[in-house]
C-alpha cells in the first residue's frame, strides 16, 4: 500500500491557515485598542501613579484578551459581565485570576484601580 504524500502537506496548510486567522483576530483587537488610545488621547498613569479612569485601566490591562469593545477575543465577552457577576466576584476574578486562563492582576493594579475597574465592569449589563 502506497502512502499519499499530499496529506501531510494539506494538514500543515490547514493548521497554518487557522493559525493566521487566530493571530489576525488578536492583532485586530490590539490595533483597535492602540488606535482608540491614540485618537482619544487617553492619559495613562505613570509608574507608581494611580489611574482614576476605569476605561484607561481596562485599556492598559484587558484589551489584549477581551477586546477594546469588551466583546471578547482570546478572553470571554465582558459586555454583560455585570448581569452575571457581582462587584465582589469581579474583583476576585481580576485579583486572583481563574483556572480557565485569566491571569491574576492583583499585584499589577493598585487597590483603588482594582475597585474602579470592578465597579465599572459591574455596570456592564
Amino acid at each position: 500500500m502506497k502512502k499519499n504524500p499530499v496529506i501531510p502537506y494539506a494538514i500543515i496548510a490547514v493548521v497554518g491557515v487557522l493559525a493566521i486567522i487566530i493571530i489576525s483576530f488578536i492583532g485586530v483587537n490590539q490595533r483597535d485598542a492602540i488606535q482608540q488610545a491614540e485618537e482619544g488621547g487617553e492619559q495613562t498613569a505613570e509608574e507608581g501613579e494611580v489611574s482614576t479612569d476605569p476605561e484607561a485601566i481596562y485599556s492598559a490591562n484587558c484589551t489584549a484578551c477581551h477586546g477594546a469593545d469588551l466583546s471578547g477575543g482570546a478572553g470571554p465577552d465582558l459586555t454583560k459581565i455585570g448581569s452575571s457577576h457581582s462587584v465582589d466576584e469581579i474583583t476576585e476574578i481580576i485579583r486572583n485570576g481563574t483556572d480557565a486562563g485569566m491571569p491574576p492582576f492583583g499585584g499589577s493594579l493598585a487597590p483603588e484601580e482594582l475597585e474602579l475597574l470592578a465597579n465599572w465592569l459591574s455596570e456592564k449589563q
